[in-house]
């Protein structure tokens, strides 16, 4: 893995040079101090991966998540001294397309190691996300959509890169009456799913919260998947967590959770991928197309990072290809026309 280190704080960036050189496949191409720097250096030689110092001076790691993504595209893992604080900038990076974030190592005469392991895990989660290593199981059978409840709705949506912005978008837009329940699987690390939950809701006039253990899906909540564990249907009624299948890059995993609607949720579903890197929830939209729900893919025009919907397209798995702002109507529109 080629990797890029931006921070304009010197001991950060040997922490950070000093964890990735504790493993022989990764290489510290270059470090920058700036985000005009980093710009440049990416121009000429575009790394696998991106450490980025989330404070950066001057120009801020928001803006320069933005900038790179938007001229020489990669993949990006935000560094920060405490990413919970900075819960609402680290939602703003990932929608401009940063894939995840993590606190900073601080060595302060500890035990390099240990120090730069939850760095070094993330990193090879991304490293296997990068190459798409992955072992998906097709979901078997089909149900008779004559079956379903004409009440009991569920409006299914996964998202990685780039998604909290469209997410907030989406929800932005929906009224108080909106007539189905919400559950959302986004690729966001646990330790801040809970202040992305507050984000979206401070804008929402539905209510937003983690999905816990046990919990319903009803009109008018959105759930947000809160663990690495995957997010399941566990019943026909209630969600659960489940650590299988365990070697799935993606955590929590769309598909896991899109195959899980197909197979327990009784009434009819709206499937909906949005921005991401990798293939994760493609099979699980053509699962539920072919069961006969509708599906949206995010168009890539308005996609940040076009992976998981052009995997779906790709499929034929999505019955419209929209952009973000067509979409909270189209939920409208399609909901309001369902019986």
């Amino acid at each position: 893995m080629r990797i890029g280190i931006i921070t304009h704080v010197v001991a950060a960036a040997e922490v950070l040079r000093r964890a990735v050189g504790l493993e022989p496949e990764h290489q510290v191409i270059w470090v920058a101090a700036s985000g005009a720097e980093a710009v440049e250096r990416c121009s000429k030689a575009t790394p696998d991966l991106i450490l980025l110092d989330l404070l950066l001076g001057g120009m801020d790691g928001v803006e320069t998540t933005r900038r790179i993504m938007a001229t020489t595209p990669c993949a990006i893992l935000l560094v920060t001294a405490s990413v919970r604080m900075s819960a609402g900038r680290v939602f703003e990076a990932m929608g401009h397309g940063a894939l995840d974030a993590i606190d900073t190592p601080v060595l302060a005469g500890g035990d390099l190691q240990q120090v730069a392991a939850p760095l070094l895990t993330k990193i090879d989660t991304l490293t296997r996300l990068i190459a798409g290593k992955r072992n998906l199981r097709n979901v078997a059978g089909r149900r008779d959509r004559a079956s379903q409840s004409r009440h009991d709705r569920l409006v299914a949506i996964g998202a990685s890169a780039g998604g909290p912005a469209i997410l907030a978008m989406i929800l932005g837009h929906l009224p108080k009456d909106f007539p189905a329940a919400m559950v959302i699987v986004q690729h966001v690390d646990e330790q801040f799913a809970s202040g992305m939950a507050s984000w979206l809701d401070q804008d929402s006039a539905l209510s937003v919260r983690v999905a816990r253990e046990g919990d319903q899906p009803k009109v008018g909540d959105v759930l947000l998947a809160s663990t690495s564990d995957h997010l399941t249907m566990k019943t026909a009624e209630r969600l659960g967590y489940t650590a299988e299948p365990s070697d799935y890059p993606y955590r929590p995993s769309v598909d896991v959770f899109f195959k899980s609607v197909c197979r327990l949720w009784r009434g009819g579903v709206v499937g909906v991928l949005l921005t991401g890197m990798g293939r994760d929830g493609a099979l699980g939209l053509k699962a539920l197309r072919d069961r006969g729900h509708y599906t949206i893919a995010q168009d890539e025009a308005t996609s940040p990072v076009y992976g998981m919907p052009k995997a779906a397209a790709a499929l034929n798995a999505a019955v419209d290809i929209l952009a973000a702002e067509r979409i909270a109507p189209k939920l409208m529109e399609v909901l309001m026309c369902q019986p």
